[in-house]
């Protein structure tokens, strides 16, 4: 589903600039906006033209996608498929899953 709430935008612009360790001056800088306008446009106060998402997403290391796709209802899903699945395990196999859960989410950092 498509995004069309630059508020919705904004706010997953600023997770994934925070994710990284950027501040709003250095994303701005790099995509060669001034402050305030990338400020507004994490707030969402500002419709972006083609060309600043692309610059932007390049610096976030990103993927227009990544914004303005919503796929959590998919998401959603899997997740419930899994929780059932553990759910149906014995408490050794729901231990073990765990722990490999954890061990795969650490290895992402």
């Amino acid at each position: 589903m498509l995004i069309y709430d630059f508020h919705i935008v904004g706010n997953k612009l600023l997770a994934f600039r925070k994710k990284i360790g950027m501040t709003q001056a250095e994303v701005a800088e790099k995509a060669g906006l001034s402050d305030r306008t990338y400020a507004d446009i994490e707030r969402g106060t500002v419709n972006m033209r083609v060309e600043t998402v692309l610059r932007i997403c390049e610096v976030l290391r990103i993927t227009p996608d990544e914004i303005f796709v919503d796929d959590k209802p998919a998401m959603y899903l899997e997740r419930e498929k899994l929780m059932e699945r553990l759910d149906s395990c014995t408490n050794k196999e729901r231990e073990a899953a765990i722990k490999l859960l954890g061990i795969f989410l650490d290895s992402l950092n």
